[in-house]
């Protein structure tokens, strides 16, 4: 019987390494598709990087355009208010030389230029409709459009 128990124990030490082969076959098999999946996460988060990058260095060239637009606007903004300074000194030392420009600024505004400075402050539209229609509004006439 010795040699049918050396047979058996053979028999179950080759049933053993078998399964232990497969064992590390399939560790061997999962470690490969991971290694799979994870090269191929790598490449999509390299891409998205690369567009990730390409979107910051975009917006980079856009804010530097609209600092020198804003610095532009800043310095026309500068410019025109200059302008205007001077333009108000002007009109105080021709209205301090020349008697008949004094005379014509000291002199009330029209009608009309008045009406449109009694304008109140309105809300919305309804507001500027009824303001509307209170004043000198057109009114129909017998018989209207049709005639």
């Amino acid at each position: 019987m010795t040699t049918l128990r050396q047979s058996l124990y053979g028999l179950a030490l080759l049933g053993a390494l078998a399964l232990l082969l497969w064992s590390t076959y399939q560790q061997h098999q999962a470690a490969e598709a991971k290694a799979e999946r994870d090269a191929l996460l790598i490449d999509q988060l390299k891409q998205r990087s690369a567009r990730q990058a390409a979107s910051i260095i975009g917006m980079g060239s856009e804010l530097a355009a609209q600092r020198a637009a804003q610095q532009g606007m800043q310095t026309a903004q500068a410019d025109v208010r200059r302008q205007h300074a001077t333009s108000q000194i002007q009109k105080q030392e021709i209205s301090r030389n020349d008697q008949t420009f004094a005379d014509w600024g000291r002199q009330p505004l029209p009608a009309a230029a008045r009406r449109l400075h009694e304008r109140p402050a309105l809300t919305g539209a309804g507001g500027y409709r009824d303001w509307l229609s209170r004043r000198n509004g057109l009114h129909a006439q017998p018989g209207g459009a049709a005639q």
